[in-house]
């Protein structure tokens, strides 16, 4: 499948797509979803993967796919064969703060070098696990026209180590509407446009398409400039993310600015719930108007856009180590780009900070205690260097074993009814670990993941978990939604 790209002479949905919808739900527009319930597509959950990391304790994620179906007219605006197989171009994880105040997109370029788990085939069956494979071909499992949603949500859990809430697939014709029931979207073009820039298969280089600075775009014209990829700085998918990320901020920015009347709202809500395709998890009028309350009170200035830490290989987007796992180690702690905690529990951990409980200062000790260590990844001699610093703590190590799977992100403890206290103490030697109780555990078992074999094996224990810190180009490079439509335009 990753040879595919070289048929791409389509039209290239973007970011801006999926996060339109978003932006309908932020609304506030939970008053007519009863009506709208028909208009919603629901994809199988039979596809979800068992081997799932834990449900967030905060905070919420959402994974949205733009794709470039040609089903169901969506063909008569992008051209292209209507009866080819659905791909995805787009894909991002959207983590709404536990405060509902904050958010983050994360976007995940299309030509990411991925490990795409088993999916499930039309058929029932499953795939074998694929190695350093195209992001985007995860959609296109099983070859169907409507995709494989639920491959791109394994895909996505395996790589970020994040529990995926919901799903949402949108395709790019009822996009088109959306923008014109808004009455256009503001953007900002770095230079000239033209027919060949949108076609490089041209011979000639065409029409102007944009003029150079600022306009107005809806329809046609606003999946022209999502789609938009060579001529503009190096040409590259990444560039096209920024300025799909840049329309995006001013979408959220001229809805929350015009405010939405029910005139105004019905077609919008019309529009956008027909181009969904959702898990069964949103598949109801009562279930996306929570998700969308969840949303309501999130400011412009705390929306951010980022993209996944990232590096050239060859012709493909590798991801950057151990710079990825940071950035998930914080959605997952609910700590914003900056550092701040978003988890709406500051009082709750002011008093834990206040009062700390015994064991929680000083040195460490494990006796009495037994462990059991298991090397969730590929990184050879791990589960050895964890027993050595477990060991020099006092702790006993029964046994060190390859665990079943070695795709683990997150260091795991799990423990069985009445070892909380212990798993815990464990916990400190292992900052960050995600720490549950297990209905098959025996004892304490550690389950090391790749941010752990990213850590310096310095074997001081942690007082408290430390806060994760967010590269500072990571950091640095973000979009907030109040931003001005023609910053930050082009990569390269």
């Amino acid at each position: 499948m990753a040879g595919r790209p070289k048929k791409r002479s389509k039209v290239k949905i973007g970011l801006a797509i999926a996060l339109s919808v978003l932006v309908l739900l932020a609304a506030g527009a939970g008053w007519i979803y009863v009506k709208l319930d028909g208009n919603i597509d629901t994809f199988s959950a039979d596809g979800i993967s068992d081997n799932r990391p834990p449900a967030a304790t905060s905070g919420s994620n959402v994974l949205v796919i733009g794709t470039d179906a040609r089903t169901d007219g969506n063909s008569d605006l992008g051209g292209g064969d209507k009866d080819d197989i659905g791909r995805s171009d787009t894909a991002f994880v959207l983590h709404t703060y536990a405060d509902q105040k904050h958010a983050i997109a994360v976007s995940i370029p299309r030509d990411t070098l991925v490990d795409i788990p088993p999916c499930r085939l039309p058929d029932g069956s499953w795939t074998k696990e694929q190695h350093n494979t195209m992001f985007n071909s995860a959609y296109s499992v099983g070859e169907t026209a409507k995709g494989n949603p639920a491959c791109t949500q394994n895909t996505v859990e395996k790589l970020t180590g994040l529990r995926v809430d919901h799903t949402v697939v949108v395709d790019f014709k009822g996009f088109a509407k959306m923008t014109q029931a808004v009455g256009g979207v503001p953007v900002c073009l770095p230079q000239d446009v033209y027919q060949k820039d949108l076609n490089p298969n041209r011979a000639t280089r065409g029409d102007q398409i944009f003029a150079k600075g600022p306009q107005t775009v809806a329809g046609q014209k606003a999946l022209d400039y999502v789609r938009i990829r060579h001529g503009i700085g190096d040409g590259s998918d990444i560039g096209r993310i920024k300025r799909q990320q840049a329309f995006v901020a001013a979408l959220l920015k001229k809805v929350k600015s015009d405010g939405l009347n029910p005139t105004r709202l019905l077609p919008l809500a019309d529009a956008a719930t027909k181009s969904l395709t959702v898990d069964p998890g949103l598949g109801s009028a009562r279930k996306m108007l929570s998700f969308a309350m969840s949303l309501k009170s999130v400011d412009l200035h705390n929306t951010k856009f980022v993209t996944v830490p990232w590096r050239y290989q060859g012709e493909r987007v590798a991801i950057v180590h151990p710079d990825a796992e940071a950035l998930w180690a914080a959605l997952k702690a609910d700590r914003t780009l900056d550092g701040q905690d978003a988890s709406g529990h500051h009082d709750e951990q002011a008093a834990a900070s206040a009062s700390p409980s015994p064991g929680a200062t000083g040195q460490l000790s494990g006796k009495g205690i037994s462990v059991a260590v298991y090397n969730g990844t590929t990184v050879t001699g791990l589960a050895s260097r964890a027993a050595d610093t477990l060991t020099e703590h006092g702790f006993t190590v029964t046994s060190t074993a390859t665990a079943v799977s070695q795709s683990h992100q997150n260091t795991a403890i799990k423990y069985a009814s009445g070892n909380k206290d212990q798993a815990d103490t464990v916990a400190r030697l292992f900052p960050g670990a995600d720490v549950e109780q297990s209905p098959t555990a025996t004892g304490i078992s550690v389950i090391l993941g790749t941010t752990y074999a990213a850590t310096p094996a310095t074997g001081t224990p942690a007082a408290s978990p430390a806060p994760t810190t967010v590269p500072s180009d990571v950091a640095g490079g973000a979009r907030s939604g109040d931003d001005d439509p023609c910053s930050n335009l082009s990569y390269g």
